[in-house]
């Protein structure tokens, strides 16, 4: 196990009202939980409180709250413990977002077997700089990700609405695929408030926008434009989504490419083994996702690609490691962190000095 969950083994091994761990209890402990069990069902069995069989975010948040106090990497943080919350349930939405296949609060051992965890915990335990852990933990994603949510609350109660929303990345979501985020068929809102997108819902949103190649993406997006949720995309689902698309490209004065014109081309490109109804599958299997979704309800990617931006193609080609995620999220932090230098964001902040006062630090 990494380091910094030693102290909840110990607390796992040691009996009530005892501060000595005995033999008897390792023991016992080793044979029903650790023999013969891969690491991912040994990490499993560490995380989940007794009385469940699964893990909720509680128990990671519970688990992980050591790392913020021993990770040299997280040190600067200590002097803003609302960012280190904030930081914290970035870290286990982004961990639910990649594994939870249910899209509810119980990561099953299955799921950790699947998943990359054990790996990555050990990267954490061995690695200082966090921002080079790409997966979950690192502080420059969590950056980037809290203050686009930051930016797009216009009267900082930490809840999105419709109007704050379609601002994001300079209105670049249709006022139709935005309707349909609201309406919680992408996923269903955590925020608790009716109408309202809060913070967790939106890393998922951006996680998801930002790279539409994700299996979570794609079912994510897929959810949107499934109507009728029958389990298909019809041209009938694909033309109620572009006619907006088409009304934006005139307004831009750009060349309009008519919806028949686009339907035949998306027919070849994700070639559907039903013709006229697309599944998940044919999506995850055409490998271009991205693309389909762009088409309907994202214009300033639809063009990109369609011009073959020199830039995007050059990147792409240069970090083959990287994913459209993190691709962006580096372009972002500096532009973010430039920011920062400049003072510009300091001008804006009008945070109650008692809550979140201030944006973190890059």
């Amino acid at each position: 196990f990494p380091s910094f969950f030693a102290q909840e083994l110990f607390g796992k091994l040691v009996l009530p009202g005892q501060s000595v761990v005995t033999r008897a209890k390792c023991m016992q402990w080793w044979e029903v939980h650790m023999k013969h069990k891969k690491p991912e069902v040994r990490l499993f069995h560490l995380l989940r409180d007794p009385k469940n069989q699964f893990v909720t975010r509680a128990d990671w948040k519970r688990r992980l709250a050591v790392l913020l106090d021993t990770h040299p990497g997280l040190d600067f943080l200590k002097a803003t413990p609302e960012f280190q919350d904030r930081y914290l349930e970035c870290v286990v939405e982004r961990i639910y977002y990649v594994n939870n296949r249910a899209c509810n609060d119980k990561l099953s051992v299955h799921d950790l077997t699947l998943s990359n965890l054990v790996r990555v915990l050990k990267y954490v335990d061995e690695e200082q700089d966090i921002n080079k852990v790409l997966d979950y933990f690192s502080y420059e994603h969590f950056y980037v990700l809290y203050c686009k949510f930051w930016e797009l609350d216009a009267d900082h109660d930490f809840l999105l609405d419709r109007d704050d929303l379609v601002k994001l990345c300079n209105y670049t979501l249709t006022y139709r695929i935005v309707d349909r985020i609201f309406s919680g068929a992408c996923r269903p809102l955590s925020s608790g408030v009716a109408e309202k997108l809060g913070y967790h819902d939106f890393i998922w949103l951006l996680l998801s926008e930002e790279d539409k190649t994700s299996d979570t993406a794609i079912n994510y997006w897929f959810r949107a434009i499934d109507l009728d949720d029958d389990g298909y995309i019809t041209p009938y689902e694909m033309e109620f989504f572009y006619k907006e698309q088409l009304h934006r490209m005139d307004c831009l004065a750009q060349e309009v490419v008519q919806f028949e014109d686009i339907l035949c081309q998306m027919t070849d490109m994700v070639k559907p083994a039903r013709e006229g109804y697309v599944t998940v599958l044919d999506l995850k299997r055409c490998k271009q996702a991205g693309v389909f979704f762009n088409v309907l309800f994202n214009l300033t990617k639809f063009i990109q690609y369609d011009q073959k931006d020199p830039t995007q193609i050059f990147n792409e080609r240069a970090t083959p490691e990287l994913s459209d995620w993190d691709r962006y999220a580096k372009v972002e932090y500096q532009r973010l962190a430039m920011e920062e230098d400049q003072g510009e964001l300091g001008d804006e902040a009008d945070w109650d000095a008692q809550n979140e006062g201030s944006t973190p630090e890059p």
